[in-house]
């Protein structure tokens, strides 16, 4: 018989949904977050005060999934919860860890008679709360002991054993490279119908890409979404990220595999983040040392960028008319 209840830290974003989903199919859930949790009243679903009542309210083998932040966090809640445990019981952590880390914990977890089991978790807060994606690592017959569950909260075949502990976290990561670089060819294909010399319908194309075109995709369904709500781009060009796609190109550069897009869609989001523009500024200063380049646009220049190639056209609105000596 499936021991059918389950421990969440962790109720945020991602765990609350997750949690919710749970409850309404079945299972008996225990949450619990340092923070006074925003979540509905939901049958089978209990938010607890500590770490001590979400252990004790649970049956063995326990079975407790991690919703937090990666880094010390995730050390700092094993290391509280480790007293409380029992030989076998399970931590689950579903969040974006790095795959090195995950081997470390559960190796040392293993010493002690304990088992972590690292679990990507893609398809964002409506995939939590309607049906998620999971990439899981870890022993065998101990991940057999949550695939229920993993399955119920899963969209149909959106469930994967990837191998021994790490290797969940590694598939994952390496599926956030690869948003990256999805993202960063979206944004850029953006920019080009905005430049085009006519007012295009970007709406429209949107919505014509995403039926039947090769790059029809819930990506480029958000954009059209996005760009309907915000009429256009009017949001902040600062990208927040947690920084994990940057391993990924660490870790490329040690397995020598070479990944140009997702590592250039990296170094894009952190130029977004440039406000001072002072690797640009630094550029116009040496090119006026040493070419007398001008600070700031300049008409003739701009006209040579856009023709100095055959067949080249000029930007919206341009007169190709303006020619400099």
């Amino acid at each position: 018989m499936e021991n059918k209840k389950y421990g969440i830290i962790g109720l945020g974003k991602m765990g609350a949904n997750l949690a919710l989903q749970a409850a309404e199919k079945g299972y008996q859930i225990l949450g619990y977050d340092k923070f006074v949790p925003i979540i509905p009243e939901q049958q089978n679903l209990q938010i607890v005060d500590d770490l001590a009542a979400l252990v004790a309210g649970l049956d063995r083998p326990r079975k407790i999934f991690i919703y937090i932040p990666a880094g010390a966090a995730i050390d700092s809640v094993i290391t509280e919860l480790k007293p409380l445990l029992e030989e076998g019981d399970i931590i689950i952590d579903g969040g974006n860890s790095y795959w090195g880390d995950s081997i470390r914990r559960a190796e040392k977890l293993k010493e002690e008679g304990l088992h972590l089991i690292d679990c990507g978790t893609s398809g964002g807060i409506n995939g939590a709360r309607n049906g998620a994606c999971f990439m899981v690592g870890g022993d065998k017959d101990t991940v057999g002991q949550i695939e229920g569950l993993l399955r119920d909260l899963a969209v149909p075949h959106g469930y994967s054993y990837t191998g021994n502990s790490g290797s969940g976290h590694f598939v994952k990561l390496v599926h956030n490279g690869i948003e990256f670089g999805m993202l960063q060819a979206i944004g850029e294909g953006m920019a080009l119908l905005e430049g085009y010399r006519e007012k295009l319908d970007v709406s429209d194309i949107l919505h014509t890409w995403n039926h039947g075109s090769v790059v029809r995709s819930w990506l480029v369904e958000l954009m059209k979404q996005l760009y309907d709500e915000k009429q256009g781009y009017n949001v902040p060009s600062y990208v927040e990220d947690t920084g994990e796609v940057n391993w990924l190109v660490s870790d490329a550069m040690s397995m020598e595999v070479a990944i140009p897009v997702i590592a250039q869609s990296v170094m894009q989001l952190i130029a977004s983040r440039d406000s001072a523009n002072i690797a640009p500024r630094a550029i116009a200063m040496m090119r006026n040392g040493f070419g007398g380049h001008p600070f700031g646009p300049e008409a003739g220049i701009e006209y040579e960028r856009h023709f100095g190639r055959v067949g080249g056209f000029p930007p919206v609105n341009m007169d190709p008319g303006i020619v400099q000596s």
